[in-house]
């Protein structure tokens, strides 16, 4: 298990390397000038040189690399160019919005899949598995920005049983928290739902037809008990990768969420940083999503060895 755990951390570490020349030159291509933005479209040529010079945009592309590389790995995230401000400030009075928002949408989308790919196997063939199906094909192929206005207008503006926007801290307000964030989170979590309900039922189809669950039946078992100890078990390898690797997906998902609920969290942060060329800011939010998911699929291979103890880890069979 410890080899196998240091051979993952070193794939993590070249991945990050990687991830972050990704991030630097992409960052560096996109169209606009950042001292242009920041100085204004009357700005003399002195003007952008000196504001050039200051964000250290006139020095060679390796330099300013091995820069950002040095304040990365010293914590040192660096300062916005639009408002002066700490970028790690930021980013922390930003992050657990969407961070918490993030994990209440998993949390739901599991809940709900596993709910509904659990009860369309235990009824195949009969007006459950319909239901479950239309619900996962319906969640699917509805837009979350769409989904999301017609709950604002008929939840919100029409029976009124959630806000339509804003955002209470947990710490200050647990009651309006969950409040406020029940809605955004449905919504957010609805088309992972979908896809952990569809592959929840297949996966436990596939368990039910082996031998051992055969055998278990011949012994004496019932249906359901064999479903939930066997097909269930089986199933969760297949739920912990889909949440794990949509956890990222969560994140950047939340940016049209935020925008739609009105919610003060790293997605506007983002949308505002690349609009306004804030170079600083963008590479902190890219660099802070990458570690996250390196982070989150390394949790989830240990995890794999946990549920499922066939699994042999190391390389070994």
């Amino acid at each position: 298990m410890s080899r196998y755990l240091l051979v993952r951390l070193g794939q993590s570490a070249i991945t990050l390397v990687l991830a972050s020349m990704v991030i630097f030159l992409g960052v560096r291509m996109l169209p606009g000038d950042p001292a242009l933005a920041m100085a204004g479209e009357e700005a003399t040529p002195e003007r952008l040189a000196m504001i050039r010079a200051d964000l250290g945009l006139d020095q060679p592309v390796w330099v300013q690399y091995g820069r950002f590389v040095a304040e990365v790995a010293s914590g040192d995230l660096g300062e916005s160019t639009r408002t002066g401000a700490s970028v790690a400030s930021m980013i922390g009075a930003t992050l657990p919005v969407t961070l918490w928002l993030s994990l209440y949408a998993i949390v739901v989308a599991v809940v709900t899949g596993v709910a509904l790919g659990l009860l369309a196997e235990r009824y195949r063939g009969r007006w459950p598995e319909w239901v479950a199906n239309a619900a996962a094909l319906t969640s699917l192929s509805v837009p979350n920005f769409w989904l999301g206005m017609l709950a604002i207008l008929y939840l919100c503006i029409g029976l009124g049983l959630f806000p339509a926007s804003g955002y209470v801290p947990l710490t200050d307000d647990p009651v309006g928290w969950v409040v406020h964030l029940t809605l955004p989170a449905l919504i957010l979590g609805t088309g992972l739902a979908a896809v952990i309900m569809r592959q929840t039922r297949a996966s436990m189809i596939e368990a039910m037809r082996t031998d051992y669950v055969r055998t278990a039946r011949a012994k004496g078992l019932g249906r359901t008990r064999v479903l939930l100890r066997y097909g269930l078990r089986n199933s969760l390898i297949v739920v912990v990768t889909i949440a794990g690797l949509q956890l990222g997906g969560l994140i950047s998902g939340a940016v049209v969420t935020e925008q739609i609920f009105a919610l003060p969290g790293f997605g506007k942060l983002t949308l505002d940083a690349v609009f306004q060329r804030d170079y600083p800011v963008i590479q902190a939010v890219v660099v802070l999503t990458t570690v996250g998911y390196v982070l989150v699929n390394l949790a989830v291979d240990v995890l794999y060895s946990v549920i499922d103890p066939r699994i042999r880890v190391g390389g070994r069979s």
